[in-house]
């Protein structure tokens, strides 16, 4: 089993082509995109995280009976619709070392500050769409900063390397 990170699908929404500048003609074009990337490199026994707007103004079992993986949602600012109703959701982000021995924070929002970030903690993150720099050990994980394909656990690692750790001032034991 392996784990993959993705955020801002935003299946079905239609004005997610001109807000984060995608290149495609119609949002069906997108979303069959999105589910050929995905299932690309995601198998059925992998996990994946979501980390929030999946879909828009749609029943989010259109795209995710579709998708490989066993999903774990993350809430994003789009997901009030289907919140209540997906299987290992998260409504508040959440913290898991996915076999790393490195605390892991996921949220939809990017945060400047999260648990454990001065003991060099990851954070991943969506919302921003690749308009927002990492901080720290922090980055961007929607589809629209990796070719629309998820992220792997393994590219995550590598990206991690070449971020610059928080410095911890406190005194060392």
């Amino acid at each position: 089993m392996n784990y993959f990170f993705t955020s801002d699908t935003h299946f079905g929404h239609g004005n997610i082509l001109k807000y984060s500048n995608r290149s495609f003609d119609t949002i069906e074009e997108m979303d069959e995109k999105l589910i050929e990337n995905w299932n690309e490199i995601v198998s059925k026994n992998d996990t994946i995280c979501h980390l929030g707007d999946f879909c828009m103004r749609t029943d989010y079992r259109k795209y995710a009976n579709r998708l490989n993986g066993n999903i774990v949602y993350i809430r994003g600012s789009h997901d009030q619709e289907n919140w209540p109703y997906m299987n290992e959701f998260y409504p508040n982000g959440l913290k898991d070392e996915f076999g790393t021995k490195r605390l892991i924070v996921l949220c939809h929002y990017a945060l400047r500050s999260w648990p454990k970030s001065h003991y060099a903690s990851w954070h991943l993150f969506g919302h921003h769409h690749g308009k927002l720099d990492p901080y720290g050990l922090s980055f961007d994980v929607g589809v629209d900063c990796n070719n629309y394909y998820p992220f792997s656990l393994d590219e995550i690692i590598v990206k991690m390397k070449t971020l610059s750790p928080i410095v911890d001032f406190r005194r060392k034991e």
